[in-house]
Parts: structure tokens; sequence; C-alpha cells
């Protein structure tokens, strides 16, 4: 006879590993994107079956990866930062003026954006985790100086004249074998900005981060359960001001990126990108409560943010307005989704997913 035990331990029996909640949301996300980009495809056709503007939602979104890659850290933690798009105008008035008027190098002018991304996210970093002020006051705070201090630098707009860097705004990658055919019967290749190589890398660096670090581990410990994390050994305000850190470093490389496709400084720059960076999160699967996310999630969420956009645009809605009604309504219907799925899984009773520091807000509202 055979016992229980050497039938539990034969090969080939092993227990089916349930899936966790990111990877659950990210599947979510990706089979979302390739729904509606198909749908288009099959409805619209025209331009969604061009190969080029396709990559245009790379081409012209590549900052947004970038900046939505840092959001994403922060809110995985249970932050939330609103200051990415300010940080991101600064950034682009102050490397054209550093370029145009003093003369500056490449190198200086990356070196300047990092510089502006690192000291917005030491700063916040600080007063948020080590002072424990609210996120959300003091990124509002450093949102409204960045403004100011785009203003400061210079009130009017800025065009990019340095040489090397108008070179190097303009360098195009040709994708081998991707491209559509002209009315002439010409072939036209697709091509990639610069920014978009540089959104890739970012991607992939802080998935594997994210992945495969202690520090990505501390940032789903906090964010899951802050006291725990605490009885585990972890430093929370560590981590947490690390979160803000990186945050600011992608912002200010995000800022150098949206400047390599605009080649303008603006005040205006940027405008409401902290917004979509958010909903890109959320819709990529980041919860507002912490603890769940992933970056590819994020890229998807950018893309399924934009492709929706421009499904709008094809069906006639042209006007400014119907672009934010329009991600209005899919943050909703995401938000709602991720907090009936979780509620399901989990078996228990149906409730928003609300950031704790909203949550601690709301208690001490009722308890005055």
């Amino acid at each position: 006879m055979t016992s229980n035990k050497g039938i539990a331990s034969l090969p080939g029996k092993k227990r089916r590993e349930r899936i966790s909640n990111t990877n659950l949301l990210l599947t979510i996300t990706i089979c979302t994107f390739v729904c509606m980009y198909a749908i288009a495809m099959l409805v619209w056709g025209g331009g969604f079956l061009n190969p080029q503007q396709f990559l245009d939602i790379f081409n012209n979104n590549a900052f947004l990866i970038v900046i939505s890659c840092g959001l994403t850290a922060v809110m995985i933690a249970g932050g939330i930062d609103i200051s990415v798009g300010g940080i991101t105008a600064l950034v682009t008035m102050a490397c054209v003026v550093y370029l145009d008027d003093h003369s500056g190098s490449i190198a200086g002018s990356v070196g300047l954006a990092l510089g502006i991304g690192l000291a917005f996210g030491l700063v916040q970093g600080v007063l948020i985790s080590y002072l424990e002020i609210q996120p959300f006051i003091i990124t509002l705070a450093g949102m409204f100086f960045a403004k100011g201090m785009t203003t400061i630098v210079s009130a009017t707009p800025r065009t990019a004249a340095h040489e090397a860097f108008v070179a190097l705004q303009q360098f195009r990658i040709e994708l081998p074998g991707i491209g559509s055919y002209g009315k002439a019967g010409n072939f036209i290749p697709a091509k990639i900005e610069l920014g978009v190589i540089v959104a890739i890398v970012i991607v992939l660096a802080v998935f594997i981060i994210l992945k495969w670090t202690r520090f990505g581990r501390n940032l789903y410990a906090v964010g899951g359960n802050r006291q725990s994390a605490l009885m585990l050994g972890i430093n929370v305000k560590r981590t947490q001001f690390c979160s803000y850190l990186l945050c600011g470093l992608l912002s200010g490389i995000g800022g150098y990126v949206y400047l390599l496709h605009t080649g303008a400084g603006n005040a205006s720059n940027a405008t409401a990108a902290e917004m979509q960076a958010i909903a890109s999160a959320i819709i990529g699967g980041t919860l507002l409560t912490g603890g769940v996310g992933n970056v590819i999630g994020t890229l998807f969420g950018v893309l399924s943010l934009k492709t929706f956009s421009n499904i709008v645009v094809a069906s006639g809605l042209r006007e400014p307005y119907w672009q934010s009604i329009t991600t209005g309504l899919m943050l909703c219907f995401f938000i709602l989704m991720q907090s009936v799925i979780l509620a399901i899984r989990d078996k228990g009773g149906f409730k928003l997913l609300l950031p704790e520091w909203i949550r601690q807000k709301s208690k001490k509202i009722k308890s005055a």
C-alpha cells in the first residue's frame, strides 16, 4: 500500500500557487490595452494600422512613462507625489536657459536636470518621512514652488538654440523592417526618439529594483503594512525617504526627456502631468493603499490611457474637455474594478481602496 504521504511527495503533484494581486492587476491592464488597441484597429483602422502612430504614443509620452515609474515607487510605499509635473517644467526651462544663455554643455544640462530632481526629492523626502508631514501638502507646495521658480528662471517661453542640443533633439532611430508605404509606393521606416530609449531603460531599471533588491521588497512591505514592516526590522522612514528621492531623480530625468521631445522651456510644460502619472499608475495596477504595483503595469497604464484618448479623438470628440472627462471615467472605472476584484479575492466586504494618509485624515475629522 502507498501512504498518503508518499502520494503527496510524488513529482507532478505540486500545489498550484495563487497568483499575486500585483500580477493579477498587471494581467488585467495588459489585456485591457491589447483589446482596446485591437478594437481601434478593427473599428477605426486608418492611423491605428500605421506602426508609426503606435510608436508615436511612446515618442509623445516617454517623459510621462519616466515620471510615472517614480510615482509608482512612491505609491507602492503608501505615499503620493503631485510635484512631478512642476519639476518637469522647471527642468525644461532651467536647461534651456543654461544651454543658451550660459553656453552650457549637454553633460552640464543633464547634471542640472538630475540635480533639480534630487533636490526636490531630498527636501520633500525629509519633510514627509522624518518630520511626518502629510505628503499631499508637502508635494502640493513643491508643485507650486517649482511652477513659480520656472517663471523666475524665464518669464517667457524659450526654444533651445544650442547647436549640439538641437542635433541631439532631432536625432531619430529607424527601426529596420518596421514602417508603412506612402502614396507613391515608397517605404517610410518607423522612427523613435532618443527619449523612448531612456524611458525603456528606466522601466527595466525600476522593475529590477522593485523585484530583486532589498529596497524594492521593503517598499512593498512598508506600503502593505507599516506596523508589520517595523516589526520585521525594516527602517520605514529611510525606505519612504528613498522612494521620494527616487521619484525626484526620475522627475529630473523625465524633465530632460520632455525637453528632448519639445526642445522648448515653458511654464505651462507638463501641465496636469502629475494627474496623468497617477492615473497611469492606478490603471497599471498600483493601489492607492500601497503594497501592490508594478512598473510594467504602469507602462501599459500610460499606453492604455493615451490609446483611449486617441480613440476619443478618432470618434470625433476633439474638444480638450473630452480628454479630461474620459480620463476621469477611466480612472474611476479602474479604482472600482480593483476594489471589487480584491474584495472578492479576500472574501471580505467591499470597500474603496483609499491611501493611508486620506484614511488618517478622515478619522481625525470624525473624532473632532
